[in-house]
């Protein structure tokens, strides 16, 4: 049975459907030796090849879906590439063999925190369209003198340049002098839209770090660069929560309640992995 182009190309982890469509559309993906257009579908023994690389195709049985929590250091962006040499979040992932990790969204520059990827395409597609309604949670830190008043507008609703926005809920959560902490929540993830949302109330966002997406919490032992891989339970907890059938099949082994003593050695295990990863990076660079 035939299925979309972009939809398989989305499955063996090249990039969300709508991100593929404009690869498509630009004129990089060939099926059977010939240019392919947005619209095609595509039968199961296809040849199918990206920017000239040809292209794994795999049924849906085949493949293994797979997520990764990653923490997000301020400084990183959120490209593959980048013209000026700036360090990525893909920069420290683990290899995929026949596929690519796909970021579950972004975050700009000068956030942090949790950013999911999936070698699932599908699942990001599904995980970051609007009309799922995702809940993230933020940690803000703001400076300025915040008003009672400033706080109702925030919640009611404000006009931005893209259109009306709010967050569904404020939490102060303490800070010193006119550096105050806020934890907000929203469902829709359009582009800097926390920022923006405490700037239309002139106030100036110091610190942002995303905390949670949907029920999936940022670890607290996960160093900034660091990277664990999400167990069975909470891939089908994202995947049904966009109505994809469950996955049957993991990677790894499953969790056992580790001692305080053997939790330290883990979190070690990530920071010196982490560690050795920038340190590597900054000997190439000099070189």
């Amino acid at each position: 049975m035939s299925e979309k182009l972009q939809k398989v190309l989305a499955r063996a982890g090249h990039g969300s459907r709508r991100e593929l469509e404009q690869v498509i559309a630009a004129g990089r993906v060939s099926v059977d030796g010939k240019v392919a257009q947005l619209g095609d579908r595509v039968e199961a023994d296809a040849k199918i090849r990206l920017d000239g690389h040809a292209v794994q195709v795999r049924s849906q049985d085949e493949m293994v879906c797979r997520v990764l929590a990653y923490h997000k250091p301020e400084g990183e962006i959120c490209s593959r590439k980048d013209p000026q040499g700036r360090p990525t979040v893909f920069d420290r992932l683990p290899k995929l063999k026949g596929a690519r990790w796909v970021a579950v969204g972004r975050l700009d520059i000068n956030t942090s925190g949790l950013l999911l990827f999936t070698s699932d395409g599908e699942l990001a597609n599904r995980l970051m369209h609007p009309a799922q309604e995702v809940e993230r949670e933020y940690a803000v830190r703001v400076f300025g003198e915040v008003s009672e008043e400033q706080l109702q507008a925030l919640r009611t609703g404000v006009m931005l340049e893209d259109g009306e926005a709010a967050f569904d809920t404020i939490k102060p959560m303490g800070g010193e002098g006119l550096n105050q902490w806020y934890h907000v929540t929203l469902k829709e993830g359009r582009n800097r839209e926390v920022r923006r949302l405490w700037e239309s109330q002139e106030l100036q966002v110091s610190r942002l770090m995303r905390i949670r997406y949907g029920d999936i919490e940022l670890a607290k032992s996960l160093p900034r660069g660091g990277w664990e891989e999400l167990n069975l339970t909470r891939v089908n907890y994202l995947r049904e929560m966009v109505q994809l059938p469950r996955e049957q099949k993991t990677l790894i082994t499953p969790e056992k309640k580790l001692s305080s003593a053997r939790a330290k050695v883990k979190k070690a295990k990530i920071r010196r992995a982490v560690r050795r990863h920038t340190e590597n990076k900054t000997r190439r660079v000099k070189k």
